[in-house]
């Protein structure tokens, strides 16, 4: 009867959820795209912690340099839905004289595959790093990535460097173009952050669903052995090298697909929105919400999404600088209130703000007979 009654709590709580998320950006957008633009970045930021907690929460390997596979996803889609190869190439154009205009059911499968081999080739090098010598060699991948994109400019032309790729297509599906609104009756549409919203939120449903059979599936329990103590795992036969790599490849997957929806969202990309405090700040987000927990990733990943933009709006309002005379900088303020609010949810909740409550759990002691 209990566990009947645990089952429609559950299913109420979903269902209620699910309504909620499907009505948020309608209501949103009645007050300005700006809130519905946040809950998208919310959104994209999720599918990036998700991808991370593979790594970090369930694998427990250190990875400074996420944000790599985000940059990787993004030059991909740019490269193949804006006119930028068919300008720098000729024999690109004769090919293509319009343009490649790619297809979302391709974006999505190719971002995920170039993500995860490039997440294999970071990892094969860095099996027998642990702790810090790991978190320094991913670090320095990331800025790799990102120093290439910046300077792949001359002598060929690739990225277009710290100028950017622009005029990036919006994504199509089944003929609705999500760049556009979507006009309902005369007097109302959907604008077309809104449409991007439910896009993303598909992706996020469906990337927890995958995290969640993964954390119950054999890989899942390989991967956290090996976070709890890798030469126990080892000897109890779990091929810790291939189960390194699979995390890593994984997790990158997430990161690509991200990436693709955040140029087709913004219609342009460029170097700078792939430095090493976005790799920080995603770490930061599975680290606040509670390591290997999917509620908590998510969590954590909205919290600081959202905060600081909202915390943006509010300066604004308040007009800091002219209440202060110019003392006061409202976006040095922003960052110093969101530096100290982490530094308080670390003292207070060490394990996250909301922690797996699996994880460090003592087995009860047997009973006397």
């Amino acid at each position: 009867m209990l566990n009947f009654l645990e089952r429609q709590n559950k299913t109420t709580v979903y269902v209620v959820s699910g309504l909620i998320l499907l009505v948020l950006p309608l209501l949103l957008q009645s007050m300005g795209n700006f809130w519905v633009r946040i809950a998208d970045f919310a959104l994209l930021y999720v599918l990036l912690a998700l991808g991370l907690n593979i790594v970090v929460g369930y694998a427990g390997l250190l990875d400074l340099g996420f944000v790599a596979f985000f940059a990787i996803g993004a030059y991909m889609y740019g490269l193949m839905a804006s006119p930028h190869l068919s300008e720098s190439f000729e024999w690109f154009q004769a090919m293509f004289p319009n343009g490649l205009h790619t297809s979302i059911w391709l974006v999505v499968p190719l971002g995920a595959a170039i993500a995860g081999v490039f997440g294999i080739l970071l990892g094969a090098p860095t099996l027998k790093l642990r702790g810090d010598y790991l978190a320094i060699v991913t670090l320095g991948f990331g800025e790799i990535i990102r120093v290439f994109l910046n300077n792949l400019d001359h002598p060929v032309n690739i990225t277009n460097g710290p100028k950017g790729l622009g005029q990036i297509d919006s994504i199509s599906i089944l003929g609705l173009n999500l760049g556009r609104p979507l006009e309902i009756t005369e007097d109302y549409s959907i604008n077309a952050v809104t449409l991007y919203y439910y896009l993303f939120l598909i992706l996020v449903v469906a990337s927890v669903v995958i995290c969640h059979r993964l954390e119950l599936s054999r890989i899942g329990r390989a991967w956290m052995a090996i976070r709890e103590d890798e030469i126990a795992a080892k000897a109890m036969g779990i091929n810790t090298r291939n189960m390194k790599l699979l995390a890593f490849g994984m997790g990158a997957t997430f990161g690509g697909v991200s990436g693709a929806m955040f140029a087709a969202f913004q219609g342009f990309v460029s170097p700078e929105s792939f430095s090493l405090m976005e790799s920080v700040m995603i770490v930061a987000m599975v680290v606040l919400g509670g390591i290997g927990h999917l509620p908590g990733v998510i969590l954590g990943a909205v919290l600081l999404s959202a905060m600081p933009e909202v915390l943006r709006w509010v300066s604004g309002l308040l007009d800091l600088q002219r209440l202060t005379d110019g003392r006061l900088d409202a976006s040095i303020l922003r960052q110093l209130l969101i530096a100290l609010a982490m530094i308080v949810v670390m003292l207070w909740r060490p394990r996250g703000l909301w922690p797996t409550p699996e994880h460090g759990k003592s087995l009860k002691p047997r009973e006397k007979a």
